[in-house]
C-alpha cells in the first residue's frame, strides 16, 4: 500500500511541475529583504537536531522577518524546537491528501502567512516538501543543489559537502549570506 501511496504522489508532483512557472527574480536583491520565510525541515531526528543548532543562524541571516518552521507529516517537534521566535507549523492527517500531500486548504492557509522565502532543509527527498515548493511560484525557493532542481527550486546551493550534514548546512547559509551581502544585480530566472 505504502508502494502505491508513493507512485501516486511522484505522479502528482511530475503533473504538479510540468504546470509550474516560476516568476524571473533579481538576485540578490531577492533575498535582501524577505518579509516572511517558511523553513522546510528535515524529517530525520538527526538532521532535525543539526538544523535546530543553525536556528539563530537563520534568524540573524533574515531578520526582521517573521520565520515559521514547517515539519513533514507525522514529525512533532515542539519538544525538540524553542517556540519562542518560531511559528511551528505541522499539518495534522486531516491536512493531508491520502497519499500524503498537502491538501488545498492546507496550502491555502500556508499562503495567507505570504510566504516570500521558502528554504528547504530537506537533505532526502520528500514528496510533501517538494509539493509545498510548487506552490509557491513567486517566493524564492532555496535549496541544495543536485537534489530537486528546477522547477522546485530557483536557487539551488551547491557544496562540497557529500555527507557531512553539519557543513552541508553550514555551507548552505553562509552562502545565502555571500549572495545576500553581494552588490551586484544578476537576473536569475526561475
Amino acid at each position: 500500500m505504502m508502494k502505491v501511496k508513493n507512485i501516486l504522489a511522484h505522479m502528482k508532483i511530475r503533473q504538479s511541475a510540468r504546470q509550474m512557472e516560476s516568476e524571473s527574480l533579481v538576485f540578490p536583491d531577492s533575498l535582501r529583504h524577505p518579509k516572511h520565510v517558511l523553513v522546510c525541515l528535515p524529517g530525520g531526528l538527526r538532521e532535525l537536531t543539526l538544523v535546530k543548532q543553525f536556528l539563530p543562524t537563520i534568524t540573524e541571516l533574515f531578520k526582521p522577518a517573521d520565520i515559521a518552521l514547517l515539519c513533514v507529516p507525522g514529525i512533532k517537534v515542539n519538544d525538540i524546537f524553542p517556540r519562542k521566535g518560531f511559528q511551528i507549523l505541522s499539518p495534522s492527517s486531516d491536512q493531508l491528501t491520502w497519499v500524503g500531500l498537502p491538501k488545498r486548504s492546507y496550502i491555502d492557509t500556508l499562503r495567507e502567512l505570504n510566504i516570500d522565502l521558502v528554504l528547504d532543509l530537506n537533505l532526502e527527498q520528500s514528496n510533501f516538501t517538494s509539493s509545498i515548493l510548487l506552490n509557491f511560484p513567486g517566493a524564492v525557493r532555496i535549496g541544495r543543489g543536485n537534489h530537486l532542481g528546477r522547477p522546485f527550486y530557483n536557487l539551488e546551493i551547491k557544496t562540497k559537502y557529500l555527507r557531512d550534514e553539519r557543513n552541508i548546512y553550514r555551507s548552505l547559509l553562509d552562502t545565502i549570506k555571500i549572495i545576500k551581502e553581494s552588490r551586484g544585480k544578476q537576473s536569475a530566472h526561475g
